[in-house]
């Protein structure tokens, strides 16, 4: 059973969820009227925050449950929940200005490359053994 993996996916999900609604308390603040993808800063940094965690769970969520089946689902979590924060670094930073995104985005860049190399090097070790 993959039980940490699972929870740090539903930890995935929760946050994406929390960006979601942080969108829509964007629009409320800033009176940014559905459907304007634009208008004003806050709102706009809100938004992209938003899609830029959508943009990354298709390649953290795939590689995440490769890494859990192949290596161990104690270490795919834990590089997972790393992810998390450099989501959380990542909304901190670009909520107060674009420019202070970029430590949160390595975070998690780093380990969304840790959790998609170490699962193929996984699959391919075990092609070739």
């Amino acid at each position: 059973m993959y039980h940490l993996t699972a929870l740090v996916t539903l930890l995935v999900i929760a946050f994406y969820f929390f960006t979601a609604i942080n969108v829509s308390r964007s629009r409320t603040k800033t009176g940014v009227k559905v459907p304007a993808m634009g208008g004003h800063p806050d709102f706009e940094r809100a938004f992209r925050t938003q899609m830029n965690t959508l943009e990354w769970m298709p390649i953290v969520l795939p590689a995440l449950w490769l890494f859990a089946i192949y290596i161990s689902d104690a270490i795919a979590a834990g590089i997972g929940a790393i992810w998390i924060i450099g989501r959380i670094v990542y909304f901190v930073g670009y909520s107060q200005a674009a420019a202070k995104r970029g430590t949160g985005f390595a975070i998690q860049a780093l380990a969304a490359m840790a959790l998609w190399v170490g699962a193929l090097g996984a699959v391919v070790l075990r092609l070739v053994s």
